[in-house]
């Protein structure tokens, strides 16, 4: 097996401990940083992130548990090893159930402690060394890195995940990386909007449907979950899947099978389920608007992807790329960006985010006439971008103003809405469930 290699931050208040253990790591081959006190360990971390904590017990002020606790909220896939002259059993016990990758008691065995270097590194190392996984995520973003961190340990099982993250911020991109990091690296991976299939062909586009299941069904038709036998389905904006469906979907996922429209005979299913959503899922339960079975089903891990807005560190390495990118495709030459408009790209609010910025970067090379992109060409592009709103955003907008118009003329009655709008009622509280409308505050 291939010796690990990696970062380790050895933390300890003993100058001539901390001497000692950077020479035998050091000796062994591993790059080292140290700290002398949980303080500036915290410190460094900001920084930069290592692949290994090594830390005192007794430490001044902060000491080791607590300073893991601390790694373990802000970085919960950074392993910890954490060293004392005071240990018992009890307190290695606790030290593992809160999540402590490794516990040793001074004086320390040196080949005992090299041993859980070594597997920790494994466990921490991994993603960096095969980064073919993760191809397509552009960061340098702390916050990204511990994600990404996090995303390769799940991958190594079949946990279902959910993905949150607003609009643009590459939801599908880190599902990707999750089945490229899996053993299904080598099987399909199919993307399924649940927003974007009409609600009357989301079964049949799924699990699929046998000649004469309805009018035009004129072939049996493998669904989606079938073409990624063996692989994984990815289910983005599973926030907007239909409340019947989703009955559906979690007999899938309990019986691990399912039965094509218009069919009796059931058909074994192999593949691992990750979605995403721009929803807050807990609340959509709590509206009614999302089972609470299958949100338990599927959110066994949850990740949360921060906007652009809060990893502007990544904007100047994503605009670059973008250019790099795109400067070819339109037969272009051009440098880079002037120094005011990387600063105009970095203080934007990028409501967007990466898709948006994506946009920016294309309109500006497009206008473009000079070896670099000034910064009027990235404000117009910027301001273009916020005036005009996406189909989908102006679709909801639309739709939201019809039925507080609707609901004004009718003077909150449901039953005439709906008439008028030609739905039934289901349909139309449906809608305005979606849009939060309450029928109460309109009547006279």
């Amino acid at each position: 097996m291939t010796e690990p290699r990696g970062k380790i931050l050895v933390v300890d208040d003993d100058a001539d401990l901390l001497q000692l253990l950077s020479m035998r790591l050091n000796a062994a081959g591993f790059e080292v940083e140290t700290a002398d006190s949980a303080e500036s360990a915290v410190n460094r971390l900001d920084l930069s992130r290592p692949n290994l904590v090594i830390t005192d017990m007794r430490m001044r002020e902060m000491d080791g548990m607590a300073l893991f606790e601390h790694i373990h909220r802000a970085h919960p896939a950074l392993p910890v090893i954490i060293l004392t002259a005071h240990g018992t059993i009890p307190d290695a016990v606790a030290a593992a159930q809160k999540g402590v990758f490794g516990y040793l008691t001074k004086p320390f065995d040196a080949v005992a402690l090299l041993d859980q270097v070594r597997k920790a590194l494994r466990l921490s190392a991994s993603p960096s060394q095969k980064s073919g996984w993760r191809s397509g995520i552009i960061s340098q973003s702390p916050a990204i890195e511990d994600l990404l961190a996090k995303a390769y340990l799940v991958a190594q099982s079949d946990v279902s995940v959910v993905i949150r993250g607003e609009s643009g911020t590459g939801k599908e991109l880190v599902a990707r990386a999750i089945h490229n990091a899996s053993s299904r690296a080598n099987k399909p991976f199919v993307a399924i909007n649940c927003a974007a299939i009409p609600e009357q062909l989301l079964e049949s586009e799924l699990f699929g449907h046998v000649k004469g299941a309805f009018t035009g069904a004129v072939r049996d038709h493998k669904g989606l979950f079938q073409a990624a036998e063996g692989g994984t389905v990815f289910l983005d904006e599973i926030g907007d899947m239909p409340l019947l469906l989703q009955s559906k979907l979690l007999r899938v996922l309990q019986e691990r099978q399912i039965t094509p429209l218009g069919s009796t005979q059931t058909i074994p299913l192999n593949v691992r389920i990750l979605s995403a959503t721009h929803r807050d899922l807990k609340e959509e339960v709590e509206a009614g608007k999302f089972r609470e079975d299958i949100y338990y089903r599927l959110n066994v891990v949850e990740f949360l992807i921060p906007p652009l807005s809060q990893r502007r560190e990544d904007i100047p390495l994503l605009a670059k790329h973008f250019l790099s990118l795109l400067s070819e495709k339109y037969h272009k030459h051009i440098n880079g960006f002037s120094p005011e408009a990387m600063e105009i790209l970095v203080s934007a609010s990028w409501p967007g985010n990466v898709r948006q910025l994506l946009n920016v970067v294309e309109q500006s090379i497009a206008l473009c006439t000079a070896p670099l992109i000034s910064s009027v060409l990235v404000q117009k592009a910027i301001y273009k971008e916020g005036d005009i709103a996406s189909l989908e955003e102006a679709k909801k907008r639309f739709e939201r103003d019809y039925l507080i118009r609707i609901l004004k003329i009718t003077g909150g009655n449901v039953t005439q809405a709906a008439r008028l709008s030609k739905r039934n009622r289901t349909e139309f509280y449906k809608l305005l469930q979606r849009h939060q409308l309450d029928p109460s505050v309109f009547k006279p």
